[in-house]
């Protein structure tokens, strides 16, 4: 892998990691048009993935230390915080239970092919369509349950094409839980699940071996993916957390939807 291809996916990663249009999915789209494979190297896969998390630690340090101020204070029942991160906890049940068992099954079955992202795409853009016509009530606060659905959400997108920001986003939407605060609780709640990712892939790297891990990547390479994925998941972090809150979400939508039918069309 090139300096310049390492560039490449590191931007898309960061960039697709938190809009809604599927990181997955546009690296399967890079990788088909540029002849560039993000998935042959574990190590740039591990990288770029840390990156990333460490993007939404920096956008969102104040909300990350206003819950770890929260979380060891007890004065007799449950405050703010602590409920705010027992919800991050219960959103993680399902992509835990899929990330763990299924992911591989999922992978086989599906693939990664050009039809099944343009398909999941599509179906990215219905529901960012559907939740910005649709008026449900306004909630205060995102409830245990409605946590664990937007969970499920995000288990789903375990399909390439099927936007993980925009799946929680949209369904918490859905459920009638407030914009402001949606964005927010997406990108913490998906920390823990690209560190288990991230985990999963260095426990594949072990299995196959140091060499067959870092093969065809030069430590240059390695660096200007991770700095490239790192800032660009601070600039789209910060972007989204915006769009969300004046809801322009339906423009993600139609550019899912137009992308989508074009890889249905010329797959």
């Amino acid at each position: 892998m090139s300096e310049i291809e390492a560039l490449v996916l590191g931007l898309i990663q960061g960039l697709t990691e938190y809009l809604p249009v599927s990181s997955s999915g546009h690296l399967t789209i890079c990788s088909n048009l540029f002849g560039i494979n993000g998935d042959q190297n574990l190590t740039f896969t591990v990288a770029v993935h840390v990156a990333t998390v460490l993007s939404t630690l920096v956008i969102l340090w104040k909300e990350i230390v206003w819950i770890l101020k929260g979380l060891f204070k007890w004065d007799g029942k449950m405050n703010s915080e602590q409920r705010y991160a027992l919800a991050i906890l219960v959103s993680m049940i399902p992509v835990g239970i899929v990330g763990v068992f299924f992911k591989d099954y999922v992978e086989e079955i599906f693939g990664s092919g050009l039809f099944i992202v343009g398909c999941c795409l599509l179906v990215t853009a219905l529901l960012l369509i559907f939740s910005y016509y649709a008026r449900p009530r306004q909630k205060e606060n995102i409830s245990l349950w409605d946590a664990f659905v937007i969970g499920i959400a995000q288990a789903a997108a375990v399909l390439p094409g099927l936007s993980r920001s925009g799946s929680t986003i949209a369904t918490g939407l859905l459920l009638g839980n407030k914009k402001e605060s949606l964005a927010q609780f997406s990108f913490l709640m998906v920390i823990p699940p690209i560190l288990g990712e991230a985990l999963l892939d260095i426990m594949k790297a072990v299995k196959h071996g140091t060499e067959a891990a870092t093969a065809g990547i030069s430590p240059t390479a390695l660096i200007v993916g991770f700095v490239a994925a790192f800032a660009s998941g601070c600039l789209a972090c910060r972007w989204m957390i915006g769009i969300v809150r004046r809801g322009k979400l339906i423009y993600f939508g139609i550019y899912c939807a137009i992308v989508g039918l074009l890889l249905i069309l010329f797959s």
